[in-house]
């Protein structure tokens, strides 16, 4: 079995269903929830406010997986940097990019897989984005300035989630927006519990994620949005992750 379970087939298989599944791939005939589908897509539509973009707009995708949503930035900002850890799905996002679109195989059950393709929609101008490896908590520092940077569902994922957060002022611009999703699943597997965000009590005080940010962010940032997002993951044909994120939208001082 592999040490990261986000290197392997089968993760990249889900997460491509995941950002670019089909209705049908997605859900059985007659179940069809479809507020939880597309959710990479729904990250950018619902939480980027438009209206504040400037001119020529510059967007950072941060856990960008297999990068719908990084695609998705590019409708708005000419230059989009997609960032993951995950050296499986910077390849197959870079492959996306090069090529429009991926062969894979879709579990059905057990060992059982369906040929399926993700493919980027064709009016994106796919040159406008750029993959790379690269860690959440300790950034390279010339990636420069942006007007958007998005956090899909990865604060509880990372092992110091303050390492990520701190880096975010100095990476917006003034008026640039913060946009994180995340459905607050805090583990000891991924986050060392003395590094969560909520989920806990202190003194007698329940904490959760959204108190701890606005403490974190308030200095630099002002929340101007906070909404639920549902999301499905597929992992086979009778088995499905359905979860609801917290979306917040920051905007910078």
């Amino acid at each position: 079995m592999h040490d990261n379970y986000y290197e392997t087939d089968r993760a990249a298989a889900e997460y491509l269903l995941f950002h670019y599944g089909l209705n049908e791939q997605m859900l059985p005939p007659g179940l069809l929830p479809a507020q939880t589908l597309d959710f990479p897509v729904r990250c950018v539509t619902e939480c980027v406010d438009t209206a504040r973009l400037p001119p020529q707009p510059r967007a950072l995708d941060l856990g960008c997986a297999v990068g719908r949503s990084t695609f998705e930035l590019a409708r708005l900002c000419p230059q989009v940097v997609g960032v993951d850890y995950s050296e499986r799905f910077v390849t197959v996002a870079g492959h996306l990019r090069k090529n429009g679109s991926f062969l894979f195989g879709c579990v059905e059950e057990g060992e059982l897989t369906f040929p399926c393709q993700a493919v980027v929609p064709a009016e994106i101008d796919r040159t406008r984005v750029s993959f790379e490896r690269g860690n959440a908590m300790d950034l390279r520092r010339d990636l420069g300035s942006f007007d958007v940077v998005m956090m899909s569902n990865l604060l509880d994922r990372l092992a110091n989630p303050r390492s990520c957060l701190e880096q975010m002022a100095g990476l917006l611009k003034r008026g640039g927006q913060l946009i994180i999703t995340s459905p607050y699943t805090w583990l000891r597997e991924f986050t060392a519990r003395d590094n969560w965000l909520g989920g806990f009590e202190r003194n007698g005080t329940r904490v959760k994620t959204l108190d701890a940010l606005k403490d974190l962010l308030s200095p630099h940032f002002e929340l101007s949005l906070c909404k639920n997002l549902p999301f499905l993951i597929r992992e086979h044909a009778r088995k499905f992750q359905l979860g609801i994120s917290e979306a917040s939208a920051w905007v910078r001082k």
